[in-house]
């Protein structure tokens, strides 16, 4: 086990954050504008994120990279600009967190498929090695592979993002199936857990897809398949659409019901995805205390 993980969870299990596109959102950001891009433009307003979570309880908060490899920023004409927003964003999350929280590097997928030939392997490992070093640059104390679900590309992630020398999280989204125990490309914990453990992988986990109570046993599963820390971070539940926007009635206090659950499961890292904010890091860090 990486030793710096093993220090991390050796107390009990570590507190991470919850979602940013919706906290930057509610600040003025866009529905379909580029938040990767505000690390440059609006880094108060990121660092006000990264702060609350910090308040709440968060001992791990991640960084607002999540689609700044340099195959999603061309579709904002910012590929060029990959390097210098995320180390702004890494360097963001590190002045928020001080000596209260350690900052993960966020690493999502391309949105590029594997198996269409829409993208290269060798594509791919370039973008996230660029991804990888620079948040290191910027202060970064590990990196999370997120909201995966081509276990290819997570694989070649995690190997992009071994070379930046710090540890790595790969997580994937399960959800689809007849048991919703499965990637929508049919993988399962148990597959995705050996096949990432390969990779170099210091940790495993699953976010966003589902909420607590269908990631409940998935978190379960991926802890009987290796002995590597589990990291989970599930939805707070199944949207509703209003106006456009996904509305998320799960209530703080309910979610921590739930995620406090966890512990007993196995997992090692526990947060929230799609729906959370501070206020849902809270709850849980009372309902864990």
């Amino acid at each position: 086990m990486n030793r710096f993980l093993s220090e991390l969870i050796r107390s009990g299990p570590v507190l991470t954050d919850g979602a940013w596109g919706t906290q930057m959102q509610a600040r003025g950001l866009p529905i379909g504008g580029c938040p990767d891009a505000w690390n440059l433009t609006h880094p108060d307003r990121v660092a006000e994120v990264a702060a609350a979570y910090v308040a709440a309880g968060s001992r791990v908060i991640l960084t607002n990279t999540f689609g700044a490899n340099r195959l999603t920023l061309s579709r904002h004409a910012l590929a060029e600009q990959a390097a210098p927003i995320n180390r702004r964003g890494a360097q963001i999350s590190r002045q928020a967190a001080g000596d209260r929280a350690h900052v993960f590097g966020s690493i999502g997928p391309s949105g590029r498929m594997l198996a269409t030939g829409e993208v290269t392997a060798s594509e791919l490992q370039s973008a996230f090695e660029e991804q990888a070093q620079a948040l290191r640059e910027g202060g970064a104390e590990g990196l999370v592979v997120e909201t995966m679900s081509d276990l290819d590309e997570a694989r070649i992630a995690v190997a992009a993002a071994k070379t930046a020398g710090l540890p790595v999280i790969a997580s994937m989204t399960f959800g689809a199936g007849k048991q919703g125990d499965r990637t929508i490309m049919g993988v399962t914990p148990e597959r995705a857990a050996a096949a990432l453990a390969e990779a170099g992988a210091d940790a495993l986990g699953t976010n966003c897809g589902i909420g607590p109570e269908a990631m409940l046993p998935l978190c379960a599963r991926l802890r009987a398949a290796s002995d590597l820390p589990v990291w989970v971070k599930p939805n707070a539940g199944l949207p509703v659409i209003e106006d456009g926007r996904a509305v998320y009635q799960t209530t703080p206090e309910a979610f921590a019901d739930i995620v406090r659950q966890f512990i007993g499961a196995g997992a090692n890292f526990i947060g929230g995805c799609c729906g959370t904010s501070p206020e849902f890091i809270a709850a849980l860090a009372e309902s864990v205390r």
